[in-house]
């Protein structure tokens, strides 16, 4: 061997840790594997030596790795992939988790507004009736965010039990006024009569109609971005393979039983690996694809729409509304209550009240009230939608950005193939994808992972949801894949808005009985509804928030359920 060929096999003997055919010591080997903290030392051989009964970095060279240090090394092996893999996946992870507590945070502030709104109308133009009103109008609003937030109830439905609600202190303080002490069991015929006699006209109707067109949206949105964390939290979490992992121990540590700390594999080795093991994963590209097109078109028709925004900060002018149209009715109203129900037993009160807030015609008119605050649902949303188009292909080909960015050395450096240090790798490369591994020369791929079939099917279904094909009124992703609703699409507590007899108590005119399906009673099932709803949303490890409890209270439990998913 001459001098130049003498001072090659130095420099690669150097830059390996130590020859092939001739290792010396484990110092090295060990001092990585302690640095990295992949095990006890004692795990590895002091001096490397051959015949061990090692399982996948098998060589005819000498090792330093015993069985246990190999089974340590394989567990070091998918540990690190997993991390990348949630590295890789952390900003946007982070942009989704980010924008849905501040959409709660929003909403929460918007819902609490509206409510607000509702009440000092109330209090301003019907004092009587506002202290009684209260609980009907937290209610309302409280529903409303449920609603959005995923619960059964639907609009129409939750709409009527506000109106149910109210029409007990109208009746008794503008309606029929001056009496006192109305019995219980009297103010339960005056609540159960409301759906026939129509005393708000067309109200119930009209916010009914407003609320379907601006808040379903936003249920849907809402469910796509915690359909898309989940997405993310299974890739993250990927369930490996055996031969996957055995690939990935054979690339990754193999070469560190042999001395070859220092070495990376080749890239299309590394291709070869990753894109084996990420073979299901490569099958969500085209669905993700397909959702990131479907959120920015669904956030272009919620333009057109009206907004939530003005939709709950717009309620407290339909109330008025309703409550100025009972009391112009109140001769007819009276008479068909004490028809129904009877002429109540009760008292006349010692003096009438003569204030012309507790018996003008007409609310007092109110400024149209703004947001305190200057960030929107519309705006979060738009400024997220521009977010997400930088990440529409994150799961194009994440094998290779994996292999590009931090595993495989670059192009023309010497590099291990899975068995030796060369100058390239000779085998061929395969593409993404199941299919495509039918070739892969390194890891054997029998079929898709069922669990990113299933994260798959959700995406379809969220796509279709989001495309407008099939928007329910009510239900969770995985009651609507399970077939909740008719074949039409239409939910129980539908109200078709061309339908004039369809919705019982949401107009005016004669009133026709119709069928109603509900598994909700609105007299008997509140605190159960309630406790229902929040446990489905949030951990059962979490807190639970009583029915009295405001909807920033419950929010903020879905905020905290959603950001530690």
């Amino acid at each position: 061997m001459g001098t130049q060929g003498l001072f090659c096999c130095v420099v690669f003997v150097a830059y390996t840790g130590f020859s092939l055919g001739n290792p010396a010591t484990c110092d090295e080997v060990r001092k990585v594997f302690q640095v990295r903290e992949i095990g006890p030392v004692n795990s590895l051989l002091d001096a490397p030596r051959t015949g061990l009964d090692l399982q996948v970095c098998m060589s005819r060279n000498l090792s330093c790795c015993t069985k246990k240090a190999e089974e340590r090394y394989q567990l070091a092996a998918r540990r690190d992939i997993q991390n990348l893999l949630q590295t890789s996946s952390s900003s946007l992870k982070f942009l989704i988790t980010r924008n849905v507590a501040s959409f709660h945070e929003i909403f929460a502030s918007l819902l609490k507004q509206a409510e607000n709104f509702t009440n000092s109308m109330l209090l301003g133009t019907y004092r009587k009736v506002s202290g009684e009103a209260a609980g009907p109008v937290r209610e309302l609003f409280t529903d409303v965010g449920l609603f959005v937030l995923g619960s059964e109830l639907g609009v129409d439905d939750l709409v009527q039990r506000f109106f149910d609600g109210l029409f007990p202190p109208v009746y008794g303080h503008l309606v029929d006024p001056g009496l006192t002490a109305v019995a219980p069991d009297y103010g339960e015929c005056v609540r159960a009569a409301r759906r026939d006699l129509r005393p708000f006209g067309g109200v119930p109707r009209q916010l009914a109609s407003q609320l379907r067109a601006s808040a379903a949206p936003v249920r849907v949105f809402l469910q796509a971005l915690n359909l898309a964390i989940e997405v993310i939290n299974t890739t993250d979490h990927l369930r490996f393979s055996k031969d996957c992992k055995r690939a990935l121990l054979r690339m990754q540590y193999c070469p560190h039983c042999l001395g070859l700390t220092r070495s990376k594999p080749c890239m299309g080795y590394c291709l070869n690996v990753m894109r084996g093991c990420l073979a299901s994963m490569a099958q969500i590209d085209a669905h993700w694809r397909e959702f990131a097109r479907s959120m920015e078109e669904v956030s272009e028709r919620m333009r057109g729409a009206p907004a939530l925004e003005q939709v709950l900060l717009g309620a407290h002018a339909l109330v008025g509304e309703a409550v100025a149209h009972a009391q112009r009715t109140a001769p007819k109203l009276s008479a068909l209550v004490h028809k129904l129900c009877g002429r109540p037993n009760r008292k006349p009160a010692q003096s009438v009240s003569a204030h012309p807030q507790d018996g003008g015609k007409e609310p007092l008119p109110l400024r149209t009230p703004h947001s305190d605050t200057d960030e929107t649902l519309s705006s979060r949303r738009r400024e997220f939608i521009n977010s997400l188009r930088l990440y529409r292909t994150f799961y194009a080909d994440l094998a290779g950005q994996l292999c590009v960015s931090e595993l495989a050395s670059e192009d023309g450096v010497s590099c291990w193939n899975g068995e030796d240090i060369v100058k390239s790798y000779t085998r061929q490369v395969v593409g993404n994808g199941v299919r495509a591994q039918l070739a892969n020369p390194e890891v054997k791929v029998k079929e898709a992972d069922p669990v990113i079939n299933q994260v798959i099917d959700k995406l379809r279904h969220i796509n279709q949801l989001l495309q407008g094909k099939s928007i329910p009124q009510y239900g969770t992703l995985d009651r609507i894949e399970a077939g909740s609703g008719g074949s039409d699409g239409r939910f129980s507590g539908d109200c078709d808005d061309e339908d004039e007899d369809g919705c019982a108590g949401s107009g005016g005119g004669e009133v026709k009985k119709v069928q109603r399906v509900s598994k909700w009673n609105p007299d008997k099932e509140n605190d159960h509804r309630r406790s229902r709803t929040q446990t489905e949303m949030v951990d059962t490890s979490a807190t639970r928030s009583s029915a009295d409890e405001s909807p920033m209270t419950l929010t903020v439990l879905c905020v905290f359920a959603v950001v530690w998913w």
